[in-house]
Protein backbone atom coordinates (compact mmCIF):
# COMPACT_ATOMS: atom_id res chain seq x y z
CA UNK A 1 0.00 0.00 0.00
CA UNK A 2 1.43 3.40 -1.01
CA UNK A 3 2.40 5.76 1.80
CA UNK A 4 -0.07 8.63 2.21
CA UNK A 5 1.24 12.03 1.09
CA UNK A 6 2.23 14.29 3.96
CA UNK A 7 -0.11 17.21 4.63
CA UNK A 8 1.69 20.54 5.21
CA UNK A 9 -0.44 23.52 6.23
CA UNK A 10 1.05 27.00 6.40
CA UNK A 11 -0.87 29.78 8.13
CA UNK A 12 0.29 33.09 6.68
CA UNK A 13 1.32 33.65 3.08
CA UNK A 14 3.81 36.51 3.01
CA UNK A 15 7.58 36.35 3.72
CA UNK A 16 8.09 33.35 6.00
CA UNK A 17 4.93 31.52 4.93
CA UNK A 18 5.46 31.82 1.18
CA UNK A 19 9.11 30.77 1.54
CA UNK A 20 8.11 27.79 3.69
CA UNK A 21 5.54 26.57 1.16
CA UNK A 22 7.92 26.86 -1.79
CA UNK A 23 10.71 25.13 0.15
CA UNK A 24 8.37 22.32 1.21
CA UNK A 25 7.49 21.62 -2.42
CA UNK A 26 11.14 21.52 -3.45
CA UNK A 27 11.75 18.94 -0.74
CA UNK A 28 8.69 16.76 -1.32
CA UNK A 29 7.05 16.48 -4.72
CA UNK A 30 4.13 14.49 -3.32
CA UNK A 31 3.19 16.47 -0.21
CA UNK A 32 -0.17 18.22 0.00
CA UNK A 33 0.68 21.86 0.76
CA UNK A 34 -1.88 24.51 1.67
CA UNK A 35 -1.41 28.19 2.53
CA UNK A 36 -4.11 29.84 4.62
CA UNK A 37 -3.93 33.63 4.26
CA UNK A 38 -6.30 36.06 5.95
CA UNK A 39 -5.56 38.88 3.50
CA UNK A 40 -6.38 39.39 -0.17
CA UNK A 41 -2.81 38.85 -1.41
CA UNK A 42 -0.15 36.20 -1.03
CA UNK A 43 3.61 36.61 -1.34
CA UNK A 44 3.81 40.35 -1.85
CA UNK A 45 6.81 42.62 -1.27
CA UNK A 46 5.68 44.57 1.79
CA UNK A 47 9.12 46.18 2.09
CA UNK A 48 8.45 47.86 -1.26
CA UNK A 49 5.12 49.50 -0.34
CA UNK A 50 6.52 52.96 0.54
CA UNK A 51 8.44 53.06 -2.74
CA UNK A 52 5.24 52.62 -4.73
CA UNK A 53 3.68 55.50 -2.82
CA UNK A 54 6.77 57.61 -3.58
CA UNK A 55 6.57 56.51 -7.26
CA UNK A 56 10.11 55.14 -7.19
CA UNK A 57 8.34 51.90 -8.17
CA UNK A 58 5.69 52.69 -10.77
CA UNK A 59 4.31 49.22 -11.45
CA UNK A 60 2.00 47.92 -8.74
CA UNK A 61 2.28 44.43 -10.20
CA UNK A 62 6.02 44.39 -9.43
CA UNK A 63 5.17 44.12 -5.72
CA UNK A 64 2.97 41.05 -6.14
CA UNK A 65 5.50 38.23 -6.23
CA UNK A 66 3.02 35.40 -6.63
CA UNK A 67 -0.71 34.81 -7.03
CA UNK A 68 -2.76 31.81 -5.93
CA UNK A 69 -2.81 30.71 -9.57
CA UNK A 70 0.96 31.14 -9.80
CA UNK A 71 1.54 29.13 -6.65
CA UNK A 72 -0.64 26.35 -7.99
CA UNK A 73 1.00 26.32 -11.41
CA UNK A 74 4.61 26.52 -10.25
CA UNK A 75 4.56 24.70 -6.89
CA UNK A 76 1.24 22.81 -6.82
CA UNK A 77 0.41 24.70 -3.60
CA UNK A 78 -3.21 25.48 -2.74
CA UNK A 79 -3.71 29.06 -1.51
CA UNK A 80 -6.84 30.01 0.43
CA UNK A 81 -7.12 33.81 0.44
CA UNK A 82 -9.33 35.88 2.74
CA UNK A 83 -9.45 32.82 4.94
CA UNK A 84 -8.92 33.20 8.65
CA UNK A 85 -7.57 30.45 10.87
CA UNK A 86 -10.01 30.43 13.78
CA UNK A 87 -8.55 27.72 16.00
CA UNK A 88 -6.11 24.81 16.16
CA UNK A 89 -7.08 21.42 17.54
CA UNK A 90 -3.65 20.03 18.41
CA UNK A 91 -4.99 16.62 19.42
CA UNK A 92 -6.95 16.13 16.20
CA UNK A 93 -4.29 18.01 14.15
CA UNK A 94 -6.80 20.21 12.38
CA UNK A 95 -7.19 23.93 11.77
CA UNK A 96 -10.66 25.44 11.79
CA UNK A 97 -10.87 28.14 9.12
CA UNK A 98 -13.44 30.73 8.14
CA UNK A 99 -13.40 31.87 4.51
CA UNK A 100 -15.56 32.85 1.53
CA UNK A 101 -17.02 29.34 1.39
CA UNK A 102 -17.85 29.29 5.09
CA UNK A 103 -16.27 27.35 7.92
CA UNK A 104 -14.31 24.13 7.50
CA UNK A 105 -11.58 21.96 9.01
CA UNK A 106 -8.17 21.64 7.38
CA UNK A 107 -6.18 18.60 8.58
CA UNK A 108 -2.39 18.67 8.85
CA UNK A 109 0.53 16.40 9.58
CA UNK A 110 2.85 19.38 10.03
CA UNK A 111 1.68 22.92 10.70
CA UNK A 112 3.77 26.06 10.12
CA UNK A 113 2.64 29.32 11.70
CA UNK A 114 3.81 32.41 9.84
CA UNK A 115 1.20 35.01 10.67
CA UNK A 116 3.56 37.95 11.02
CA UNK A 117 2.43 41.05 12.85
CA UNK A 118 -0.16 43.83 12.80
CA UNK A 119 0.49 47.56 13.09
CA UNK A 120 -0.21 48.92 16.55
CA UNK A 121 -2.65 51.84 16.53
CA UNK A 122 -2.42 53.87 19.74
CA UNK A 123 -5.63 55.20 21.30
CA UNK A 124 -5.72 58.52 19.47
CA UNK A 125 -9.02 60.36 19.14
CA UNK A 126 -9.93 60.55 15.46
CA UNK A 127 -7.71 57.64 14.36
CA UNK A 128 -10.62 56.09 12.44
CA UNK A 129 -11.18 59.12 10.20
CA UNK A 130 -10.91 58.56 6.46
CA UNK A 131 -7.68 60.56 6.08
CA UNK A 132 -5.83 58.32 8.58
CA UNK A 133 -3.92 55.31 7.27
CA UNK A 134 -1.41 52.61 8.04
CA UNK A 135 1.03 51.06 5.55
CA UNK A 136 1.34 47.32 5.97
CA UNK A 137 -0.47 45.56 3.11
CA UNK A 138 -1.22 46.07 -0.58
CA UNK A 139 -4.73 47.41 0.23
CA UNK A 140 -3.14 49.87 2.69
CA UNK A 141 -0.79 51.04 -0.06
CA UNK A 142 -3.63 51.33 -2.55
CA UNK A 143 -5.68 53.41 -0.12
CA UNK A 144 -2.84 55.88 0.54
CA UNK A 145 -1.98 56.16 -3.16
CA UNK A 146 -5.63 56.70 -4.13
CA UNK A 147 -6.14 59.32 -1.43
CA UNK A 148 -3.12 61.34 -2.63
CA UNK A 149 -4.24 61.11 -6.26
CA UNK A 150 -7.88 61.93 -5.69
CA UNK A 151 -7.83 64.30 -2.70
CA UNK A 152 -4.53 66.11 -3.41
CA UNK A 153 -3.55 66.65 0.24
CA UNK A 154 -1.04 69.41 0.92
CA UNK A 155 0.27 68.20 4.27
CA UNK A 156 1.04 64.88 5.94
CA UNK A 157 1.78 63.81 9.50
CA UNK A 158 3.55 60.54 10.21
CA UNK A 159 3.09 59.22 13.73
CA UNK A 160 6.18 57.16 14.52
CA UNK A 161 9.79 57.64 13.43
CA UNK A 162 10.90 54.04 12.93
CA UNK A 163 11.69 52.28 9.65
CA UNK A 164 8.21 52.27 8.11
CA UNK A 165 7.26 55.72 9.37
CA UNK A 166 10.38 57.34 7.95
CA UNK A 167 10.06 55.48 4.65
CA UNK A 168 6.49 56.75 4.42
CA UNK A 169 7.62 60.27 5.29
CA UNK A 170 10.15 60.14 2.47
CA UNK A 171 7.40 58.97 0.11
CA UNK A 172 5.17 61.88 1.11
CA UNK A 173 8.00 64.36 0.59
CA UNK A 174 8.57 62.86 -2.86
CA UNK A 175 4.87 63.44 -3.62
CA UNK A 176 5.20 67.11 -2.64
CA UNK A 177 3.45 67.00 0.74
CA UNK A 178 4.59 69.24 3.59
CA UNK A 179 5.51 66.43 5.98
CA UNK A 180 5.90 66.26 9.76
CA UNK A 181 7.27 63.24 11.63
CA UNK A 182 6.18 62.94 15.27
CA UNK A 183 8.22 60.50 17.38
CA UNK A 184 7.50 59.84 21.06
CA UNK A 185 11.06 58.85 22.03
CA UNK A 186 13.99 61.31 22.22
CA UNK A 187 15.18 60.53 18.69
CA UNK A 188 13.92 59.02 15.45
CA UNK A 189 14.99 55.47 14.58
CA UNK A 190 14.73 54.40 18.26
CA UNK A 191 16.78 51.19 17.86
CA UNK A 192 19.83 53.29 16.85
CA UNK A 193 22.17 55.24 19.10
CA UNK A 194 21.15 58.90 19.58
CA UNK A 195 23.82 60.41 17.33
CA UNK A 196 22.61 58.38 14.38
CA UNK A 197 19.02 59.33 15.12
CA UNK A 198 20.19 62.95 15.03
CA UNK A 199 21.83 62.46 11.62
CA UNK A 200 18.72 60.77 10.23
CA UNK A 201 16.52 63.61 11.52
CA UNK A 202 18.90 66.15 9.99
CA UNK A 203 18.64 64.45 6.60
CA UNK A 204 14.84 64.77 6.70
CA UNK A 205 14.98 68.39 7.82
CA UNK A 206 17.43 69.07 5.01
CA UNK A 207 14.79 67.70 2.61
CA UNK A 208 12.13 70.03 4.03
CA UNK A 209 10.41 67.84 6.64
CA UNK A 210 9.59 68.88 10.17
CA UNK A 211 10.81 66.33 12.74
CA UNK A 212 9.39 66.48 16.27
CA UNK A 213 10.86 64.15 18.90
CA UNK A 214 9.72 63.60 22.47
CA UNK A 215 6.22 64.49 21.29
CA UNK A 216 3.01 62.54 20.72
CA UNK A 217 -0.25 63.07 18.84
CA UNK A 218 -3.27 63.20 21.15
CA UNK A 219 -6.07 63.91 18.69
CA UNK A 220 -6.91 64.07 14.99
CA UNK A 221 -9.53 65.99 13.08
CA UNK A 222 -9.84 66.80 9.37
CA UNK A 223 -6.78 68.78 8.37
CA UNK A 224 -5.22 69.00 11.85
CA UNK A 225 -3.30 66.92 14.40
CA UNK A 226 -3.16 68.00 18.03
CA UNK A 227 0.07 67.32 19.92
CA UNK A 228 0.48 66.53 23.60
CA UNK A 229 1.52 70.13 24.33
CA UNK A 230 -1.77 71.42 22.93
CA UNK A 231 -0.34 72.78 19.69
CA UNK A 232 -1.77 71.83 16.30
CA UNK A 233 -0.07 71.01 13.01
CA UNK A 234 -1.45 70.67 9.49
CA UNK A 235 -2.48 67.12 8.67
CA UNK A 236 -4.47 66.60 5.48
CA UNK A 237 -3.17 63.00 5.53
CA UNK A 238 -2.04 61.01 8.57
CA UNK A 239 -0.11 57.76 8.62
CA UNK A 240 0.23 55.82 11.87
CA UNK A 241 3.38 53.75 12.22
CA UNK A 242 3.74 53.35 15.96
CA UNK A 243 5.08 49.80 16.04
CA UNK A 244 4.00 46.27 15.21
CA UNK A 245 2.53 43.65 17.50
CA UNK A 246 2.99 39.94 16.70
CA UNK A 247 -0.07 37.94 15.66
CA UNK A 248 0.05 35.38 18.44
CA UNK A 249 -3.63 35.07 19.37
CA UNK A 250 -4.14 31.78 17.48
CA UNK A 251 -0.98 30.24 18.93
CA UNK A 252 -1.82 31.44 22.42
CA UNK A 253 -5.34 30.03 22.24
CA UNK A 254 -3.85 26.70 21.14
CA UNK A 255 -1.72 26.61 24.29
CA UNK A 256 1.63 27.26 22.64
CA UNK A 257 4.24 28.98 24.78
CA UNK A 258 4.61 32.77 24.50
CA UNK A 259 7.92 34.22 25.63
CA UNK A 260 8.99 37.32 27.51
CA UNK A 261 9.51 39.31 24.31
CA UNK A 262 5.90 38.66 23.31
CA UNK A 263 6.50 36.12 20.56
CA UNK A 264 5.90 32.41 20.10
CA UNK A 265 8.73 30.39 21.65
CA UNK A 266 10.58 28.10 19.23
CA UNK A 267 13.75 26.05 19.48
CA UNK A 268 16.66 26.29 17.07
CA UNK A 269 14.78 24.13 14.54
CA UNK A 270 11.85 26.62 14.61
CA UNK A 271 9.69 24.00 16.34
CA UNK A 272 7.22 25.12 19.00
CA UNK A 273 6.41 23.17 22.16
CA UNK A 274 4.13 21.03 19.99
CA UNK A 275 6.20 18.47 18.02
CA UNK A 276 3.97 18.93 14.95
CA UNK A 277 3.90 22.74 14.87
CA UNK A 278 6.66 25.07 13.68
CA UNK A 279 6.63 28.87 13.56
CA UNK A 280 8.64 31.54 11.75
CA UNK A 281 8.81 35.25 11.02
CA UNK A 282 7.69 38.32 12.93
CA UNK A 283 5.54 36.33 15.36
CA UNK A 284 8.38 34.28 16.90
CA UNK A 285 11.08 34.85 19.47
CA UNK A 286 14.57 33.93 18.37
CA UNK A 287 18.05 34.21 19.84
CA UNK A 288 19.98 37.41 19.43
CA UNK A 289 23.20 36.15 17.93
CA UNK A 290 25.31 38.63 19.90
CA UNK A 291 23.70 38.80 23.34
CA UNK A 292 22.24 35.29 23.36
CA UNK A 293 18.96 36.75 24.69
CA UNK A 294 15.52 35.93 23.34
CA UNK A 295 14.14 38.70 21.18
CA UNK A 296 11.88 39.48 18.26
CA UNK A 297 13.50 40.58 15.00
CA UNK A 298 10.68 41.63 12.63
CA UNK A 299 12.77 41.84 9.47
CA UNK A 300 12.24 40.22 6.07
CA UNK A 301 15.65 38.52 5.83
CA UNK A 302 15.38 36.54 9.06
CA UNK A 303 11.73 35.72 8.31
CA UNK A 304 12.57 34.17 4.95
CA UNK A 305 15.45 32.13 6.37
CA UNK A 306 13.30 30.95 9.29
CA UNK A 307 10.53 29.89 6.88
CA UNK A 308 13.04 27.85 4.87
CA UNK A 309 14.31 26.11 8.00
CA UNK A 310 10.82 25.48 9.40
CA UNK A 311 9.69 23.81 6.17
CA UNK A 312 12.82 21.68 6.01
CA UNK A 313 12.32 20.38 9.52
CA UNK A 314 8.56 19.97 9.13
CA UNK A 315 9.46 17.43 6.45
CA UNK A 316 11.92 15.54 8.65
CA UNK A 317 15.06 17.64 8.21
CA UNK A 318 17.47 18.80 10.90
CA UNK A 319 18.42 22.36 9.94
CA UNK A 320 19.16 24.79 12.78
CA UNK A 321 18.74 28.53 13.03
CA UNK A 322 21.70 30.32 14.60
CA UNK A 323 19.77 33.47 15.46
CA UNK A 324 19.83 36.98 14.07
CA UNK A 325 21.98 40.07 14.50
CA UNK A 326 19.27 42.51 13.44
CA UNK A 327 21.21 43.67 10.39
CA UNK A 328 19.25 46.34 8.55
CA UNK A 329 19.63 49.25 6.18
CA UNK A 330 17.39 52.24 5.63
CA UNK A 331 17.26 54.91 2.93
CA UNK A 332 17.28 58.26 4.71
CA UNK A 333 16.52 60.69 1.89
CA UNK A 334 19.85 61.07 0.05
CA UNK A 335 21.67 59.16 2.78
CA UNK A 336 21.64 55.62 4.14
CA UNK A 337 21.67 54.33 7.70
CA UNK A 338 22.67 50.74 8.42
CA UNK A 339 23.23 48.76 11.60
CA UNK A 340 24.01 45.28 12.89
CA UNK A 341 24.40 43.65 16.28
CA UNK A 342 24.31 45.64 19.49
CA UNK A 343 24.17 49.40 19.69
CA UNK A 344 26.06 51.18 22.44
CA UNK A 345 22.88 51.74 24.43
CA UNK A 346 21.97 48.03 24.06
CA UNK A 347 25.41 46.96 25.30
CA UNK A 348 25.05 49.33 28.26
CA UNK A 349 21.56 47.99 29.07
CA UNK A 350 22.96 44.45 29.11
CA UNK A 351 25.67 45.49 31.58
CA UNK A 352 28.49 44.52 29.22
CA UNK A 353 32.03 45.82 29.62
CA UNK A 354 32.16 47.44 26.22
CA UNK A 355 33.92 50.16 24.29
CA UNK A 356 32.99 52.13 21.20
CA UNK A 357 35.05 53.80 18.50
CA UNK A 358 33.75 56.32 15.98
CA UNK A 359 35.33 57.47 12.75
CA UNK A 360 34.16 59.93 10.12
CA UNK A 361 35.95 58.98 6.92
CA UNK A 362 35.37 59.33 3.20
CA UNK A 363 33.77 56.26 1.65
CA UNK A 364 36.57 56.22 -0.90
CA UNK A 365 39.81 58.22 -1.14
CA UNK A 366 39.25 61.95 -0.91
CA UNK A 367 41.20 62.77 -4.06
CA UNK A 368 38.91 60.71 -6.30
CA UNK A 369 35.79 62.64 -7.40
CA UNK A 370 32.58 61.95 -5.51
CA UNK A 371 34.04 61.16 -2.09
CA UNK A 372 31.32 61.31 0.58
CA UNK A 373 31.88 61.37 4.32
CA UNK A 374 30.76 58.27 6.20
CA UNK A 375 30.13 57.99 9.94
CA UNK A 376 30.99 54.54 11.32
CA UNK A 377 30.73 53.28 14.89
CA UNK A 378 32.03 49.95 16.20
CA UNK A 379 30.89 48.59 19.57
CA UNK A 380 33.18 45.94 21.05
CA UNK A 381 33.59 43.83 24.18
CA UNK A 382 36.70 44.89 26.04
CA UNK A 383 37.68 41.54 27.51
CA UNK A 384 37.26 39.30 24.46
CA UNK A 385 37.89 42.15 21.97
CA UNK A 386 35.02 40.73 19.92
CA UNK A 387 32.89 42.96 17.74
CA UNK A 388 29.42 43.40 19.23
CA UNK A 389 27.80 45.75 16.75
CA UNK A 390 28.19 48.54 14.22
CA UNK A 391 26.24 51.50 12.83
CA UNK A 392 26.94 53.63 9.77
CA UNK A 393 25.46 56.72 8.14
CA UNK A 394 26.36 58.48 4.92
CA UNK A 395 25.49 59.12 1.30
CA UNK A 396 27.64 56.22 0.09
CA UNK A 397 29.17 53.07 1.54
CA UNK A 398 27.13 52.52 4.72
CA UNK A 399 25.63 49.21 3.56
CA UNK A 400 29.01 47.85 2.47
CA UNK A 401 30.64 48.47 5.87
CA UNK A 402 27.72 47.08 7.85
CA UNK A 403 27.68 43.90 5.75
CA UNK A 404 31.38 43.48 6.57
CA UNK A 405 30.62 44.03 10.27
CA UNK A 406 27.69 41.58 10.20
CA UNK A 407 29.91 38.92 8.65
CA UNK A 408 32.59 39.61 11.25
CA UNK A 409 30.10 39.21 14.10
CA UNK A 410 28.78 35.94 12.63
CA UNK A 411 32.36 34.67 12.47
CA UNK A 412 33.18 35.74 16.03
CA UNK A 413 35.92 38.05 14.80
CA UNK A 414 37.88 40.39 17.07
CA UNK A 415 39.06 43.95 16.63
CA UNK A 416 42.46 42.56 15.69
CA UNK A 417 40.87 40.57 12.88
CA UNK A 418 39.03 43.66 11.68
CA UNK A 419 42.18 45.74 11.75
CA UNK A 420 43.86 43.25 9.46
CA UNK A 421 40.96 42.63 7.07
CA UNK A 422 42.15 42.68 3.49
CA UNK A 423 39.34 44.65 1.86
CA UNK A 424 39.05 45.60 -1.80
CA UNK A 425 40.72 48.90 -2.66
CA UNK A 426 40.94 51.11 -5.69
CA UNK A 427 40.42 54.90 -5.60
CA UNK A 428 36.82 54.78 -6.95
CA UNK A 429 35.77 52.18 -4.35
CA UNK A 430 37.61 52.56 -1.06
CA UNK A 431 40.84 53.44 0.67
CA UNK A 432 44.04 51.58 1.47
CA UNK A 433 42.84 51.61 5.07
CA UNK A 434 39.07 51.20 4.90
CA UNK A 435 36.87 52.95 7.49
CA UNK A 436 36.37 49.49 9.02
CA UNK A 437 40.15 49.16 9.46
CA UNK A 438 40.43 52.69 10.84
CA UNK A 439 37.67 52.20 13.40
CA UNK A 440 39.35 48.96 14.50
CA UNK A 441 42.70 50.75 14.80
CA UNK A 442 41.10 53.35 17.08
CA UNK A 443 39.55 50.59 19.20
CA UNK A 444 42.89 48.76 19.48
CA UNK A 445 44.56 52.00 20.57
CA UNK A 446 41.86 52.49 23.19
CA UNK A 447 42.19 49.01 24.67
CA UNK A 448 45.98 49.07 24.73
CA UNK A 449 46.11 52.47 26.42
CA UNK A 450 48.12 53.85 23.52
CA UNK A 451 45.36 56.39 22.78
CA UNK A 452 42.40 56.07 25.18
CA UNK A 453 38.99 57.08 23.82
CA UNK A 454 36.07 58.87 25.39
CA UNK A 455 32.68 59.15 23.73
CA UNK A 456 31.54 62.60 22.66
CA UNK A 457 28.59 62.34 25.04
CA UNK A 458 30.80 61.47 28.02
CA UNK A 459 33.29 64.16 27.05
CA UNK A 460 30.59 66.84 26.91
CA UNK A 461 29.19 65.76 30.30
CA UNK A 462 32.66 65.80 31.92
CA UNK A 463 33.49 69.17 30.38
CA UNK A 464 30.19 70.74 31.49
CA UNK A 465 30.65 69.31 34.98
CA UNK A 466 34.11 70.90 35.19
CA UNK A 467 35.87 67.59 35.80
CA UNK A 468 38.04 67.82 32.68
CA UNK A 469 39.44 70.42 30.31
CA UNK A 470 38.56 70.28 26.64
CA UNK A 471 41.60 71.05 24.49
CA UNK A 472 40.55 72.00 20.97
CA UNK A 473 43.23 71.09 18.40
CA UNK A 474 41.32 72.29 15.34
CA UNK A 475 42.43 75.00 12.96
CA UNK A 476 40.94 78.43 13.45
CA UNK A 477 38.78 77.86 10.36
CA UNK A 478 37.36 74.55 11.59
CA UNK A 479 36.82 75.95 15.06
CA UNK A 480 34.79 78.87 13.73
CA UNK A 481 32.40 76.41 12.05
CA UNK A 482 31.52 74.83 15.41
CA UNK A 483 32.93 76.79 18.35
CA UNK A 484 32.97 75.15 21.79
CA UNK A 485 32.68 77.80 24.47
CA UNK A 486 35.15 77.47 27.34
CA UNK A 487 37.49 75.04 25.59
CA UNK A 488 41.23 75.71 25.51
CA UNK A 489 42.48 76.11 21.95
CA UNK A 490 45.86 75.23 20.50
CA UNK A 491 45.90 74.21 16.82
CA UNK A 492 47.72 70.91 16.31
CA UNK A 493 50.38 72.46 14.08
CA UNK A 494 51.27 74.92 16.87
CA UNK A 495 51.32 72.36 19.66
CA UNK A 496 55.06 71.59 19.62
CA UNK A 497 56.09 75.16 20.40
CA UNK A 498 53.15 75.92 22.70
CA UNK A 499 53.52 72.95 25.06
CA UNK A 500 53.87 75.27 28.05
CA UNK A 501 50.32 76.52 27.39
CA UNK A 502 48.77 73.08 27.65
CA UNK A 503 46.50 72.92 30.73
CA UNK A 504 47.08 70.28 33.36
CA UNK A 505 45.06 67.09 33.06
CA UNK A 506 42.56 65.54 32.85
CA UNK A 507 42.48 66.58 29.20
CA UNK A 508 39.88 65.73 26.58
CA UNK A 509 41.40 66.22 23.14
CA UNK A 510 39.14 67.45 20.36
CA UNK A 511 39.73 67.66 16.62
CA UNK A 512 37.38 67.75 13.66
CA UNK A 513 36.88 63.96 13.44
CA UNK A 514 39.29 62.45 15.98
CA UNK A 515 42.43 61.99 13.86
CA UNK A 516 44.40 65.19 14.63
CA UNK A 517 43.57 64.82 18.33
CA UNK A 518 45.05 61.31 18.19
CA UNK A 519 48.30 62.79 16.90
CA UNK A 520 48.18 65.41 19.66
CA UNK A 521 47.55 62.77 22.31
CA UNK A 522 50.69 60.91 21.32
CA UNK A 523 52.74 64.14 21.37
CA UNK A 524 51.44 65.03 24.82
CA UNK A 525 51.91 61.51 26.18
CA UNK A 526 55.54 61.56 25.11
CA UNK A 527 55.91 64.98 26.75
CA UNK A 528 54.78 63.34 30.03
CA UNK A 529 51.28 64.75 30.14
CA UNK A 530 48.93 62.34 31.93
CA UNK A 531 45.16 61.72 32.00
CA UNK A 532 44.65 62.14 28.27
CA UNK A 533 41.63 60.98 26.30
CA UNK A 534 40.75 61.41 22.64
CA UNK A 535 37.15 62.45 21.94
CA UNK A 536 35.94 59.66 19.65
CA UNK A 537 34.62 61.09 16.41
CA UNK A 538 35.78 64.59 17.36
CA UNK A 539 33.70 67.72 16.84
CA UNK A 540 31.54 65.96 14.22
CA UNK A 541 30.33 63.60 16.96
CA UNK A 542 30.18 66.32 19.62
CA UNK A 543 27.74 68.28 17.45
CA UNK A 544 25.35 65.28 17.57
CA UNK A 545 25.28 64.96 21.38
CA UNK A 546 21.82 65.72 22.84
CA UNK A 547 22.02 69.03 24.64
CA UNK A 548 25.24 70.19 22.98
CA UNK A 549 25.19 73.92 22.31
CA UNK A 550 27.98 75.51 20.28
CA UNK A 551 29.28 78.92 21.30
CA UNK A 552 32.39 80.97 21.93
Amino acid sequence: MAEQAKRIVVIGGVAAGATAAARARRLDADASITIIEAGRYVSFANCGLPYFVSRDIDKRSALILQTPEGFKARYNVDVLLETRAVSIDRAAKTVRVQGPAGESLVPYDSLILAQGGTPFVPPIEGSSLDHVFKLWTIPDMDAVHKYINERAPKSAVVIGGGFIGLEAAEAFLARGLATTVVELTPHVMPPADPEFGAQIAASFREAGAQVLTGRSVKGLRPGKAQLDDGSEIDADLVLISAGVKPNIELAKAAGLEIGGAGGVVVDDTMRTADPFIWAAGDMVEIKNRVSGKSTRVPLAGPANRQGRIAATNALGGSMKYAGAEGTSVFKSMHYAFAMTGLTEKAAKALGLDYGASVVHRYHHVSYYPGAEELSLKLVYEKGSRKLLGAQAFGKEGADKRIDVAATAIAGGMTLDDLAELDLAYAPPYGAANDPINMAAFAAQNDLSGYAPLISAEEAWASFKAGSATLLDLRTNGDRRKLPVGGAAHIPLDELDWRMDEVPAGPLLLLSRAGYESHIALRKLAQANHAQLKNVSGGALSLALVPGFTPGE
